[in-house]
């Protein structure tokens, strides 16, 4: 069967009229929106469940939501001292409207080889970059045979981080179910009352965008729940003395992706293992509740391989929470450091870009999977795992069809592809 996605042209969705418009002109971006600004991210919503005219139901709501989130109706511009801001022109976001001549079950929720079908399931922008004079955000709607549809929404990250856009994508629910105002009251970052973003993370965030992207396997992996609930249980009653919070679902997942990574790509026992993965840090930056500009920090971590290949699963479990335990010192030392200040992490850089080095980011908790339109919560959430320079996966992606937590991934090479899913396996 052959799967043909038709759009309609891309329309501009303003704020709605009826509604009180915004007063500020221009929002200061804090250091954390600088560092993502201008790159592209892309989520879909699955959704499996009808509603009446989805693309038009999504539309009107989109030009509600836009009213209380009315910087995400702007534009990115650069103020007279070169300083990057969001003006809040009203001048809309991009939507298309779209249909596919299959069902949701055709292409089985889009498991490969269906993931490739994603790329059609969003605008894009030109040339995989944002401009200043681009929407913030694009939005497309893809109805299916079967009454099921897609959201896929693309945005500038200067605008938003995944919380921030599942915040306002849940808005948009809010408001397509008929109620008069969303959930969550949405609060932006002009007072600039967010700290710095530590050092350690601008290198890093400028670095990823400047290496060569390298070939990478796409896996759309499983990590069942059998097997997340043993290693959470075995950490448990293990007795590990400091580490006396249980372990979480996204530590179990990340421990046991990077200990069989490891394990297939290691050369050398005694040679680097870095673990960089993303973290949330609202609740550590005073960021006030309903903040939906991005808000998100690095965490380095950089092991043996050996350790992490042939050591105790509990034992790298207390790895990425120490790890996890040394974010709110980010925040100190970046406050005390001057320009020559560094860490040793800096110091590690030449190791974080090769190999051996691990990516991760985590979409348990964002908030994609809490949206509802008006037929129900999406059955599947995903995202574009664009190529980088380094191996990276996106853990825990909501996903009801599947027996334990979804990875996407680009972590590993054809060669080392099959060797990396059979230690998966041997675990289980």
């Amino acid at each position: 069967m052959t799967i043909i996605v038709t759009k309609s042209s891309p329309v501009i969705v303003r704020p709605s009229t009826s509604l009180a418009p915004p007063t500020a002109e221009h929002i200061k971006l804090s250091s954390f929106d600088k560092a993502l600004a201008f790159s592209p991210f892309t989520s879909f919503l699955v959704f499996d469940r009808a509603i009446h005219e989805p693309a038009e139901t999504v539309k009107r709501a989109l030009s509600r939501a836009l009213v209380p989130y009315f910087p995400i109706a702007g534009r990115a511009t650069a103020a007279a001292d070169g300083e990057l801001r969001i003006s809040c022109t009203g001048d809309g976001v991009s939507f298309v409207s779209a249909s596919a001549n299959c069902s949701l079950e055709d292409v089985k929720l889009f498991d490969p080889p269906f993931s490739k079908l994603l790329m059609e399931l969003a605008i894009d922008y030109p040339e995989g970059t944002c401009h200043e004079t681009d929407p913030l955000l694009l939005v497309q709607v893809t109805e299916f045979s079967c009454g099921g549809y897609v959201l896929g929404t693309t945005w500038n990250h200067a605008v938003a981080d995944g919380t921030g856009m599942a915040q306002f994508i849940q808005a948009v629910g809010d408001f397509a179910r008929g109620l008069s105002q969303p959930c969550v009251f949405a609060v932006t970052c002009g007072d600039n009352t967010l700290p710095e973003l530590p050092p350690l993370v601008t290198v890093v965030n400028k670095m990823m965008v400047s290496l060569e992207p390298q070939g990478f396997v796409y896996q759309d992996i499983t990590v069942p729940w059998k097997l997340i609930n043993r290693v959470k249980s075995e950490f448990a009653t293990g007795g590990h003395g400091v580490d006396d919070e249980p372990c979480t679902v996204f530590e179990a997942v990340v421990a046991v992706m990077w200990r069989c990574r490891t394990r297939v790509v290691m050369s050398d026992p005694d040679a680097p293992a870095p673990l960089v993965f993303a973290a949330n840090v609202r609740k550590h930056v005073g960021a006030k509740g309903g903040y939906f500009g991005n808000c998100v920090t690095t965490v380095v971590t950089v092991a043996r391989s050996g350790e992490v290949a042939n050591g105790d699963i509990n034992d790298v479990v207390r790895v990425i929470k120490r790890a996890k335990k040394g974010i709110p010192g980010q925040f100190k030392d970046a406050a005390g450091a001057g320009e020559e200040g560094h860490t040793e992490e800096e110091e590690q850089l030449d190791v974080l870009f090769g190999y051996n080095a691990f990516y991760v980011s985590s979409w348990r908790n964002l908030g994609f999977d809490m949206a509802d339109m008006g037929g129900g919560r999406p059955a599947r959430v995903m995202c574009h795992v664009e190529l980088t320079a380094v191996p990276n996966c996106v853990a825990c992606m909501p996903c009801a069809g599947k027996d334990g937590a979804n990875v996407l991934a680009l972590c590993v090479k054809e060669e080392h592809a099959d060797a990396f899913v059979g230690e998966m396996e041997m675990l289980v």
